[in-house]
């Protein structure tokens, strides 16, 4: 692939002073075998749980607890993630008062994605090199033929996470490592993981006071709620980067794919984010659906978020890419 230009404003920060910040995450920038190893039991449970939703939904397996929780805690580690790990932390789309910046690192946290920094650092990367060498998951990493893209569509959509060398997290998230409040919230990604797994078997437990609604709440407000999101999220990598409508000028192939709108929380309106990555809303077009942007208004109507970078009718308008003119 070709070397990438700088994307207009990535707004990618750069260390202070030039000290060298601690260690931010578990593992730091190589990923260890038990990691590796919980990796794929956290990629594989979940996506078995989901394989086997549908017979079990066939009979009596789902109760409306279960679908509550289910949506509950799907939405909660979403938004922890599209308006936590990406427009806040990763892209810095508007400032939030410290319990909002608190509560967001916990929300995406309990997306069971990873631990916050390496997230955020292999974002930054992504749009520093997006789709081009350097990039960590284009899915045209191989080549541009069909069995090509094939390979990098599951390049992208999982293969890559199993690459032992990471992003540098210093040079790519120095900002959260100097935080110590992020960085010990990073590092406990583990009990963040283990509680996100608890709540619901929890909540189904106490409800119905049975052994029974605890197991049918973890396996569908847990493992199944797990493996769905997780694979809404990869498709941002993979499918937003391999088809979908392109109205914007970006430096990459990234797409439009009003499908996954709902269910990504408005991420799937990638071509504008990678036309102007700083921007809060992503779907900004008649009938683009964002429930990220939709919170972040409320964050700001409420005073816990200020200065948010609203996309203007100007900012819009010039990055559209240039209408043909028809043939007289």
């Amino acid at each position: 692939m070709p070397t990438s230009p700088d994307v207009i404003d990535d707004g990618l920060p750069t260390a202070a002073g030039g000290s060298t910040p601690p260690s931010a995450t578990l593992g730091g920038d190589k990923k260890r075998s038990i990691e590796q190893i919980a990796l794929l039991i956290f990629i594989v449970v979940p996506f078995a749980a989901l394989v086997a939703a549908v017979p079990l939904a066939w009979g009596r397996g789902v109760s409306w607890l279960d679908l509550g929780l289910l949506v509950g805690m799907y939405y909660l580690g979403c938004h922890g993630v599209t308006i936590g790990f990406h427009r806040y932390f990763t892209h810095g789309s508007f400032k939030a008062k410290r319990p909002l910046r608190i509560a967001l690192a916990v929300a995406g946290s309990m997306a069971v994605e990873g631990p916050l920094v390496r997230w955020v650092a292999d974002h930054r990367k992504h749009h520093r090199f997006s789709d081009a060498e350097g990039d960590p998951h284009s899915p045209w990493r191989f080549g541009e033929n069909l069995p090509a893209l094939l390979k990098g569509l599951w390049w992208a959509h999982i293969a890559w996470m199993f690459n032992e060398e990471q992003t540098p997290q210093q040079k790519y998230a120095p900002d959260l490592v100097e935080d110590p409040a992020i960085r010990a919230i990073s590092r406990h990604f583990l009990t963040f993981t283990i509680i996100s797994l608890a709540i619901p078997p929890l909540v189904g437990g106490l409800v119905t006071m049975s052994w029974w609604g605890a197991f049918t709440a973890f396996f569908w407000g847990s493992l199944v709620r797990v493996a769905l999101l997780h694979h809404v999220t990869w498709s941002i990598n993979s499918i937003c980067h391999a088809v979908g409508k392109r109205p914007f000028k970006s430096r990459d192939r990234s797409g439009n794919v009003w499908w996954l709108a709902v269910l990504s929380c408005g991420e799937s309106w990638h071509n504008l984010h990678h036309a102007d990555p700083t921007s809060a809303r992503h779907g900004v077009m008649r009938g683009q659906i964002d429930s990220s942007a939709r919170l972040i208004r409320w964050f700001e109507q409420a005073g816990w978020a200020h200065d948010v970078r609203w996309p203007d009718a100007s900012r819009i308008d010039s990055r559209r890419k240039p209408v043909a003119a028809d043939p007289a």
